[in-house]
């Protein structure tokens, strides 16, 4: 298996202007900076989580229908608010823009400033600069078609992992099938179970339609998660509706040269002026790659229902005359 490093960058600006407005007080710059950093490494980490469950395409959305300078797009979980994307048709790049406010129920997007091309439907986003650039993510190894790691997927058939996609409501059995055939195939064991919020929901409502406890434990960090036979089941935002994912999270490894660090320049400078700009940047980096030891030995259930069926749900039987004279 071989794959490159993916180089990811996050870069903050701050103009002379607000550096000229807090010469005076040193505490007011510190300030400014910090929020600046904090809110650059709150970003990378959006990101980066977002790209655990691409595919490595850098897709966000795929614009459904444009009414105005209003977008509508198929899904909202990759968008947050300031994300500058580019939008293409096909390989083509069409325009790029910044998000002013996401209307999350009605899965629509208003932008910053008006479109000098108008995206049309089919039209795909990416984060500014990221088409084709990000690390290998969930999505590229649950993929049924193309290259892993530099292999065909087609001549290696054992780079595919365990995938249902049409398992409808979810249970225990279903759950514990896709387990059971991870431990027998791959010889591989479950250790963690991502899923969407809707999902997560319909597990809880399944609980609870046989009255049974949920079992909850506490992860590092004090976040606290459901769990299956002692498997955590986390609820992730990236994760696509009506999936789950089960993991051996002892077959990933994140191979990266450095964790995020500041660009050095001159002295060991991390900020400094751009040139003919009057502003000053500095830049976040990580040269890092996803990669999975064992494909085959993760699995993922798809289309799962939002709701289940109470097998307990109440009958009324109407009456019936009975003749007292039968036996």
């Amino acid at each position: 298996l071989v794959s490159e490093l993916k180089n990811l960058y996050g870069t903050i600006n701050i103009s002379d202007k607000a550096i000229r407005a807090s010469e005076h007080n040193a505490g007011a710059f510190v300030n400014l900076l910090n929020a600046e950093m904090e809110g650059l490494i709150k970003a990378s980490s959006f990101n980066f989580g977002r790209m655990l469950y691409g595919d490595g395409s850098g897709k966000l959305a795929t614009v459904s229908g444009i009414t105005g300078e209003v977008v509508a797009v198929d899904s909202c979980r990759n968008l947050i608010e300031g994300m500058v994307v580019d939008f293409y048709t096909g390989d083509t790049k069409k325009c790029t823009n910044r998000i002013k406010y996401i209307d999350r129920v009605n899965k629509t997007i208003m932008f910053e400033t008006v479109f000098e091309n108008k995206p049309a439907s089919d039209d795909v986003m990416y984060v500014q600069g990221s088409k084709g650039n990000e690390i290998t993510g969930l999505g590229k190894i649950f993929s049924a078609e193309g290259s892993l790691y530099g292999l065909s997927k087609a001549e290696y058939p054992w780079l595919n992992a365990y995938v249902n996609s049409e398992t409808g409501e979810i249970s225990d059995s279903k759950i514990q099938n896709a387990i059971d055939f991870l431990e027998e195939v791959a010889g591989s064991e479950v250790d963690f179970i991502a899923c969407s919020s809707d999902v997560r929901r319909a597990y809880q409502e399944y609980l609870g339609c046989f009255r049974r406890n949920i079992d909850v434990m506490e992860l590092q960090g004090g976040f606290k998660a459901l769990t299956y036979n002692g498997i955590p089941v986390v609820s992730d935002r990236f994760v696509e509706e009506g999936t789950m994912y089960l993991l051996n999270t002892k077959e990933f490894e994140l191979h990266q040269l450095c964790d995020w660090k500041w660009l050095e320049g001159e002295n060991g400078r991390i900020i400094k002026q751009d040139a003919n700009k009057p502003t000053y940047s500095a830049t976040l980096v990580k040269y890092a790659d996803l990669i999975c030891n064992k494909p085959n030995g993760q699995a993922k259930l798809s289309g799962i229902l939002s709701t289940v069926t109470n097998p307990f749900t109440t009958v009324t039987i109407a009456n019936a005359s009975v003749d007292e004279t039968a036996e």
